[in-house]
């Protein structure tokens, strides 16, 4: 399938070995999927790596499935819930990308009691961290915050340290007009070449008489997860495109995958080309 014909939100790409991987929630039923290219144009057909056999405690909201190679094995974050339990980031394991992935614990990583979404696996002197929104619906003003993950990524160990707050950029906008609705999503660290850590990140924007869905950016001041977040001012992606992710792709290039348009049922993978600006060292899309 060409990916202009995939339907698809919150994409996430891997390439191991030759092949590219992209993962997704699998339409219509409670679990995940993958989809495999050589060349990030033609797509096989959908693959379940995760299935709700109906003994899992998550029913509902299965999404941004993610899977990053650690330490020789393939893990899986993805956000879940169901009706007695608050939305929550699993990690599932696997010895290869395309296959079934199991539960490395019978709950959430992500803090019990909050209502949590979009964790990322981040690796800082080798101790392995999870970043992840607390979302709105909860506190209003939407976090992004990181907790210290167990060796073997089963459990947290610290407790959750906050990063930052959505209603901090000067272009941020409530989703909704009744209450403080400031949105955290998709949160993604990377390293740019000047050594800053930064993380891309999505939001919403005043746009007219409604709000865009954007790609935005924010650093560190001291280069490491525990710094000072500061956000720039530039956008990424200024218009109806988000929940992005970064790879390099088989000639070494920088990529941006992201969803585009932020309209259900007509969402599908905007793959990018992305550089350095020259202006302030942080990411550009290359047209």
């Amino acid at each position: 399938m060409n990916i202009k014909d995939v339907r698809i939100r919150d994409p996430f790409i891997l390439l191991e070995g030759d092949k590219y991987y992209m993962y997704s929630r699998y339409m219509g039923v409670g679990g995940f999927c993958v989809r495999v290219s050589d060349d990030l144009i033609e797509w096989s057909d959908e693959k379940p790596i995760f299935l709700n056999s109906g003994s899992f405690w998550a029913t509902q909201d299965f999404w941004a499935p993610e899977v990053h190679k650690y330490n020789g094995k393939f893990y899986l974050f993805a956000t879940m819930k169901n009706d007695r339990c608050h939305r929550g980031t699993q990690i599932f394991v696997c010895n290869v990308p395309d296959g079934m992935f199991k539960p490395l614990s019978d709950y959430p990583q992500t803090p019990s009691g909050w209502e949590c979404l979009d964790g990322t696996l981040y690796v800082e002197d080798d101790i392995p961290y999870m970043v992840f929104c607390h979302e709105w619906t909860q506190c209003g003003y939407g976090e992004m915050c990181y907790i210290r993950l167990s060796d073997d990524l089963s459990r947290a160990v610290s407790e959750p340290q906050l990063m930052f707050r959505a209603n901090e950029p000067e272009w941020a906008a409530s989703c909704v007009s009744d209450r403080p609705g400031f949105v955290t999503d998709g949160p993604y660290m990377h390293r740019v070449s000047d050594g800053r850590l930064i993380m891309i990140w999505s939001s919403f924007r005043k746009n007219g008489d409604g709000n865009a869905y954007v790609e935005a950016m924010a650093y560190s001041d001291n280069g490491k997860i525990d710094g000072q977040w500061i956000h720039a001012e530039r956008l990424l992606m200024r218009d109806d495109g988000g929940h992005g992710m970064l790879f390099r792709d088989k000639d070494e290039k920088l990529r941006l995958v992201l969803h585009s348009p932020n309209i259900r049922a007509r969402e599908r993978a905007l793959i990018l080309n992305v550089k350095e600006s020259e202006a302030d060292g942080l990411l550009e899309i290359v047209e």
